[in-house]
């Protein structure tokens, strides 16, 4: 029964597109890579890793050399499964590229016929016993979400006079954007729309700025998703077409380094616009740049995880509850 509980409940969340369009993209607010996601998504101002496609565009500009990354999740009691790729390649000129990859998997859902709902609606089928739908399904299905992304970042560098003293104060600023294309299938549906991200990440060194060698960075995140309007299409016969809405994320963060504990604490705080609003808090240690934990908090869900550096490849691992249930995440970066 709890098995059939939480796959109605998925249901219900892939369904939503047809039904109101204005979830139609939440299935990408699931969110890429492991590290991000075990500081609870609190990621727009670091973006320095092969999630940034996700997180900030204008992030990849600051990434110094390629890197390919991958994300597995276990969501809902295995019932479903959340895959990530990315891959990004610095150019010359301080540019870089990115393409990404995105899969949501549902198995297993149960499908009843339609037989079962005639003379009936929603609310009688949950309050009254005589109309529930039986236990065993006529059948079941699968759905899918697909989203790519193609992404192209500069990274400029500058100095400010600050007014006072007798220095420049030392910035990056790393402007990006990125192309995405969507894909959903529910059943023998199909869902296609195209949209547009637009980021930009400011870092500078806050050493310089308060006349303190042992002071780290200070890290400043915007992102605009969905900028120009988002539409999914599907090939019903209504064809429906959902709204994906407009998104703003804006983060800080601080990189502190402590060099006598060969160690980086990392504070991060994102706020996303979208809905009601969203805070994200994220904490990140790092010992002699080989092993990490971290912690996070959004929404009133909890998250955590851990890395280890083998031989030039991290290993990532998360934790993060939420209303279903717990899910695991998984995920390797490589730089080379």
């Amino acid at each position: 029964m709890k098995k059939i509980s939480i796959l109605v409940a998925i249901l219900s969340l892939l369904t939503l597109p047809l039904l109101a369009g204005r979830y139609a993209g939440d299935f990408m607010m699931i969110g890429a890579g492991v590290r991000a996601l075990s500081m609870g998504g609190a990621f727009a101002a670091l973006a320095d890793d092969g999630s940034a496609i996700y997180w900030n565009s204008g992030g990849l500009a600051q990434i110094k050399d390629s890197e390919v990354s991958a994300m597995h999740a276990f969501l809902y009691g295995n019932l479903a499964s959340y895959d990530h790729l990315s891959y990004v390649q610095p150019l010359p000129n301080d540019v870089s590229i990115a393409f990404n990859v995105t899969r949501l998997t549902v198995n297993e859902i149960p499908r009843f016929d339609e037989s079962h709902l005639i003379g009936t609606n929603v609310d009688q089928r949950i309050n009254d016993s005589a109309s529930h739908l039986p236990g065993i399904p006529d059948g079941h299905f699968r759905s899918t979400d697909d989203l790519y992304q193609f992404a192209f970042a500069k990274n400029i560098k500058f100095g400010a006079n600050m007014g006072w003293q007798f220095f420049e104060v030392p910035f990056e600023l790393g402007l990006g954007g990125n192309v995405k294309f969507i894909k959903r299938k529910i059943m023998d549906n199909l869902g296609s729309g195209t949209g547009l991200d637009v980021g930009l990440k400011l870092r500078t060194d806050l050493a310089v700025i308060m006349d303190v060698d042992e002071l780290g960075d200070l890290h400043f995140g915007l992102n605009f998703q969905d900028i120009a309007g988002t539409t999914v299409s599907w090939d019903t016969d209504s064809e429906i077409k959902d709204e994906i809405l407009f998104n703003t994320k804006v983060g800080t963060a601080i990189v502190q380094p402590i060099d006598k504990w060969k160690s980086t604490f990392t504070l991060a705080y994102d706020y996303d616009y979208v809905y009601k609003g969203t805070s994200h808090y994220g904490v990140d240690w790092s010992y002699d740049n080989k092993a990490n934990l971290r912690l996070g908090y959004y929404n009133a869900n909890f998250s955590c995880g851990a890395g280890v550096k083998l031989y030039g490849v991290n290993l990532d691992y998360a934790l993060i509850t939420n209303p279903i249930g717990i899910s695991n995440r998984v995920g390797l970066r490589v730089s080379f």
